[in-house]
């Protein structure tokens, strides 16, 4: 995982499962990601849950992208150590220009990346465009940071990161 998308060793603690148990776990985490890209035809190599992600993060084994926008990331809260590589800057239209050039500096083309957005939209978009830029291991994690929008069009009690209870901070 590269040096700026490392998480924060003191969030995720230091125990850790064994090394081989951890193998193990990720292994079987990419596999269902795997089939749930496959199942539901998508370009990337897979989508995972948010515990899901934590786990593969917390093993070192994936490199965790927020595609949020700086506000979202900044008043919202955001994954501690996870870098901000804004899919679309805020009140623009259209995609960041620089996307593909800012995720390159921020990891490498062969590592697992988890892409993360407010409810799975935009992070499925970022996964599509990494895929297609030679991201061969591009996901998108399921849920986003808030989750759905709720019947009264309210996110955060129906899924996401946070109604997880994985870490999170605010700036």
């Amino acid at each position: 995982m590269s040096a700026m998308g490392r998480i924060d060793p003191h969030v995720a603690g230091s125990a850790g499962l064994a090394s081989v148990a951890a193998s193990e776990e990720v292994e079987a985490i990419l596999a269902r990601a795997a089939q749930r890209a496959r199942a539901s035809a998508v370009p990337y190599a897979g989508a995972v849950t948010p515990h899901e992600a934590w786990a593969l993060a917390r093993a070192g084994a994936a490199t965790l992208v927020d595609v949020r926008t700086r506000p979202e990331w900044e008043l919202v809260g955001h994954v501690p150590g996870a870098p901000l590589v804004e899919w679309r800057r805020y009140g623009e239209e259209h995609a960041n220009p620089d996307f593909i050039a800012q995720l390159d500096n921020v990891a490498s083309r062969d590592e697992p990346l988890l892409f993360l957005c407010r409810s799975g939209v935009r992070s499925h978009h970022a996964a599509q465009a990494a895929t297609r830029a030679g991201f061969a291991r591009a996901c998108n994690i399921l849920e986003g940071f808030e989750g759905d929008l709720d019947a009264t069009r309210r996110r955060g009690l129906l899924g996401g990161w946070r109604r997880a209870g994985l870490p999170w901070v605010q700036s």
